[in-house]
C-alpha cells in the first residue's frame, strides 16, 4: 500500500523571505525551518525556533501613520522602461492641480529612483522633525519621498539586499510625516519581488485602494505585465486598470501619429480584455514627455494641447471614477 503524503499548504507570498529557497513553506507555517526545502537555508535555525512568527512590530506604526491617508494607489508593471515613473509623476501633478487635494508620491524603486529628477527636485534632501521625516515638496500640496534624496550623489549605486529594502520601505510608511493626504501614489520597480511584497505587507491592514498597471504595445512587455496582474490577484490587490504607454508616435510639428511599437498580439487593449481588467487608455509617444521629465516640469502644464496630455487626463478621470472620486 502506498502511503498518502499530506499536502503542504501553499504559503502566503507575504510570509516568504526575500532570500528564501524554492518551495519555502513561509515563516508563518508550522513547517517553517523543518521542511525538506529548508535544508541549507540561512534562515533555517531562526525559522525553526519560531522567533519570526507573529506580526511585524512596524505594522501598528504604519497603520497609525496611514490612517490619515484617504487613497493609496500602486503604479505597477512587470517590465522596466514602460513609463511607470513618468505616469506616476503625471498622476501626481494632475491630482495636485486642485489646490484642495493633498497628494503624496512615494518612490520605492530603490535601485532606480527617478522620481526626484522627473519632478525637478533631485537636488533636495530629507529633513527630520519632531513628527518624523518631512517629505520634499514640489508644491504646497504635492510631497515626495524617495531614496534618491538620501544618496551622496546621483551617480551612487544602491546595492541593497532584501532586508535593507524592506527596512527603508517600512520607514517611508511609518516615519514620514505625510500629514492628511487625499492620495498617496506609490511608484514601484519592475517585477514582483522584495519591494512589491514589502509594500503590500505593510499596507495590508491599512488597505490598498488599487493598482494601475502600465505596459507598452509589444508582446515582450505584455508577457511581464500578465505576471504583474497575476501577482495582484494572488496578494489581493484590486487592479484599477491597464494603461498602454508609447502607443504610437505624435510628430510635434505635423501632429501626425505613427506606430513605433506595433501591437503584434493586440497590445494593451487585447491584454486587458484577456485578463478581464479595464483598459484605461493609450498614451501616444510624444518626445516632449521625455524632455519634460529631464527638466523636471509638468508635461500636462507645458503641453496641454498634446494628444498625450489629453490621453493622460482622460485616463486619470477614469481612475478617479474607479475609486469613486469622480
Amino acid at each position: 500500500m502506498i502511503a498518502l503524503q499530506q499536502a503542504t499548504p501553499t504559503p502566503d507570498p507575504l510570509s516568504v523571505p526575500a532570500n528564501a529557497p524554492e518551495h519555502c513553506p513561509g515563516t508563518e507555517s508550522e513547517l517553517a525551518g523543518k521542511a525538506d526545502a529548508c535544508a541549507g537555508c540561512a534562515n533555517q535555525e531562526i525559522c525553526a525556533s519560531g522567533q519570526v512568527r507573529g506580526p511585524d512590530p512596524a505594522l501598528p506604526l504604519v497603520r497609525e501613520r496611514m490612517s490619515s491617508v484617504k487613497r493609496k494607489i500602486l503604479v505597477l508593471s512587470g517590465k522596466g522602461g514602460v513609463g511607470k515613473s513618468t505616469f506616476t509623476a503625471q498622476l501626481g501633478w494632475a491630482f495636485a492641480a486642485d489646490e484642495q487635494v493633498q497628494t503624496g508620491i512615494m518612490d520605492v524603486d530603490i535601485c532606480g529612483p527617478s522620481i526626484p529628477t522627473i519632478l525637478g527636485i533631485a537636488s533636495e534632501s530629507v529633513h527630520a522633525s519632531s513628527s518624523g521625516w518631512s517629505p520634499v515638496y514640489v508644491q504646497d500640496n504635492l510631497g515626495v519621498m524617495s531614496v534618491g534624496f538620501m544618496l551622496p550623489s546621483s551617480k551612487d549605486a544602491v546595492m541593497w539586499r532584501g532586508p535593507k529594502k524592506n527596512g527603508i520601505i517600512s520607514q517611508f510608511l511609518k516615519d514620514v510625516d505625510w500629514g492628511d493626504l487625499d492620495y498617496l501614489i506609490v511608484d514601484t520597480p519592475p517585477g514582483t519581488s522584495d519591494e512589491h511584497l514589502s509594500i503590500v505587507q505593510y499596507l495590508k491592514e491599512s488597505g490598498i485602494d488599487g493598482a494601475v498597471v502600465i505596459t507598452t504595445p509589444q508582446e515582450v512587455a505584455l508577457q511581464d505585465v500578465r505576471r504583474e496582474i497575476d501577482f495582484c490577484r494572488k496578494v489581493g490587490i484590486r487592479v484599477l486598470g491597464l494603461v498602454e504607454n508609447m502607443s504610437g508616435f505624435v510628430c510635434p510639428n505635423c501632429k501626425t501619429e505613427s506606430q513605433i511599437f506595433k501591437p503584434s498580439t493586440g497590445g494593451g487593449r487585447r491584454l486587458a480584455q484577456d485578463m478581464n481588467v479595464e483598459f484605461l487608455g493609450a498614451v501616444p509617444l510624444d518626445p516632449r514627455i521625455g524632455k519634460s521629465a529631464d527638466y523636471g516640469v509638468s508635461f500636462l502644464d507645458e503641453y496641454p494641447d498634446s494628444p498625450a496630455s489629453i490621453a493622460y487626463l482622460d485616463i486619470i478621470e477614469k481612475i478617479k471614477k474607479q475609486l469613486g472620486d469622480a
